[in-house]
């Protein structure tokens, strides 16, 4: 609803496709609060939690764009979002559990299920494609093998 006159058919339609957006702000704020753990932050200095709550928005919009893009754009390729290294080791470890690399980037669409896979119970093959919740969860245990791999190989180099 809005007090906001539609002076044409036009304008009427843009203030129909405002409308229609608004849940994603509310998604967003979903990802931000419960994903990225902004309602637990208990920083007392107002500058750096404005710092946090930047840095988490970004992790958000990633989290959001990758399940957004898939649905509309599944054919793009997964290097749009992620780096070399970070599609490959969703598909080796998070995904397939296998030592043989792809020979091609895979599509994105693919790559929201591959980090669906790792972050929630397994889905009936007709179940649709994992929500945002499962998506954070595989992404978190993604980066958290990226880490792992950064960390042996600085130790290897010690």
């Amino acid at each position: 609803m809005t007090n906001k006159e539609a002076g044409s058919f036009g304008a009427a339609c843009e203030m129909t496709g405002h409308y229609i957006q608004r849940w994603k702000t509310g998604r967003f704020y979903y990802v931000l609060k419960s994903g990225c753990k902004t309602g637990k932050l208990r920083e007392r200095n107002t500058e750096k939690m404005k710092v946090l709550i930047l840095m988490y928005s970004v992790i958000a919009v990633f989290i959001m764009n990758l399940t957004y893009m898939a649905r509309i754009h599944p054919e793009l390729p997964c290097t749009i979002l992620f780096k070399d290294e970070e599609w490959k080791i969703l598909y080796l470890r998070a995904a397939h559990r296998t030592k043989k690399v792809p020979d091609r980037p895979y599509t994105i669409k693919e790559a929201e299920e591959y980090a669906g896979r790792p972050g929630g119970p397994k889905r009936a093959p007709g179940g649709g494609p994992p929500g945002a919740k499962t998506v954070w969860t595989g992404l978190q245990k993604l980066y958290t093998l990226l880490d792992y791999r950064e960390l042996f190989d600085f130790m290897g180099q010690v």
